[in-house]
């Protein structure tokens, strides 16, 4: 007898500490029990010398997916987290006979769909591959979640008949309630940088050649950097900052951030890799939902398209560069803080989220 309120959620890798899809599922399970009566197993993909694959676990029929026991499977799609060239094969056969098995219907979050490149990466060749197997695997979605009107886009493109949900990542360090006064009455000067390893070394760069552009009335005086793993380049680049005062607060656990970015008023994010990348899917990332989810302005090195969700569109974008910039007033800064925060709590809460998917989660399969 397959149980409704048992969901298998599947990863593309087993982490013990911050990470951001990880995190992600984690949050989703917490908010699917305590909303809605829902428990969550997870199954993390293994990695080993033949390969990645999924190692199905055994015991009783509570950890077995092999079982009839789950009332849906939630894939938590990143193509290169299941393939080292991005491009899994192995991975829709499984999830056909993990189907067949359950009866479960197959939801998948597609965290990404399919990588690009110049001709002399492996992502420009491999591509094809990549997009084709993103379409099988939506193709036998009952649904398919996207961050982003981008992502939809493009998983439109790929013609594979799957009803597609939108819905943008949640924040990756809490969701603090916040009052008008608490978000209104922070210091205009103080800066956040928070992210993976990889972004907060990006970002504290372009961020420090860029401070100068900032105008007096945000120019930053301290600036917070958080999450990731500890850097030695970052921290020796903070160490050697003169004209800021910094604090460096790697691998930190969730409620101290969250009381961190709680204080902050403006958060720096050079997200991308590649300028030619459309702002709006900024949406995928956790740190700039965490943000929003704490009332911190997000700036970048670039201005670029408005980033929304359908019609309901946050203030700015807000950007800094050579070239200029494009930030609130004083007077209008607490508004669009204010504004974020909002936006964030209408539309990409982990308990709007859970709500979205809930429906889809306690119905068995015919597919």
């Amino acid at each position: 007898m397959n149980e409704a309120g048992t969901i298998l959620q599947i990863l593309p890798r087993a982490s013990r500490g911050r990470d951001g899809v990880g995190d992600y599922a984690r949050t989703l399970a917490a908010s699917l029990k305590r909303r809605h009566q829902l428990e969550t197993t997870f199954l993390a993909a293994a990695t080993t010398a033949r390969g990645i694959h999924l190692d199905f676990p055994s015991g009783d029929g509570r950890d077995d997916p092999r079982l009839d026991h789950y009332s849906a499977i939630v894939l938590h799609y990143v193509n290169y987290g299941y393939g080292w060239r991005g491009a899994p094969l192995w991975l829709p056969p499984v999830l056909r006979r993990l189907q067949r098995a359950s009866g479960a219907r197959l939801v998948t979050i597609f965290h990404e769909l399919y990588a690009s490149g110049s001709w002399r990466q492996s992502a420009f060749w491999l591509r094809p591959l990549q997009m084709r197997t993103a379409r099988r695997i939506a193709a036998m979605s009952h649904v398919s979640l996207v961050s982003s009107e981008v992502f939809r886009q493009q998983l439109e493109s790929l013609g594979s008949g799957t009803r597609i949900v939108m819905h943008p990542v949640i924040s990756g360090f809490g969701e603090p309630v916040l009052s008008l006064a608490e978000i209104a009455s922070r210091d205009p000067h103080r800066w956040i940088i928070c992210g993976g390893t990889e972004l907060v070394e990006r970002s504290l760069r372009s961020f420090l050649s860029a401070a100068g552009l900032i105008p007096e009335r945000f120019a930053p005086h301290e600036l917070f950097v958080v999450g990731g793993r500890d850097n030695l380049a970052v921290r020796q680049t903070l160490e050697a900052e003169t004209k800021i005062r910094t604090h460096y607060h790697p691998e930190v656990g969730a409620t101290m951030a969250s009381e961190i970015l709680a204080s902050g008023a403006f958060g720096w994010m050079d997200y991308f890799h590649r300028p030619d990348v459309p702002l709006p899917v900024i949406l995928k990332s956790s740190a700039f939902a965490a943000y929003c989810a704490h009332g911190i302005i997000p700036v970048f090195p670039r201005g670029g398209a408005v980033i929304a969700t359908g019609r309901d569109a946050l203030p700015g974008p807000f950007f800094v560069d050579a070239a200029g910039q494009d930030l609130p007033s004083a007077a209008e800064r607490a508004g669009a803080a204010q504004a974020v925060y909002s936006w964030y709590s209408r539309n990409a809460t982990v308990d709007h989220l859970a709500a979205t998917l809930a429906p889809e989660l306690v119905r068995r399969s015919n597919r």
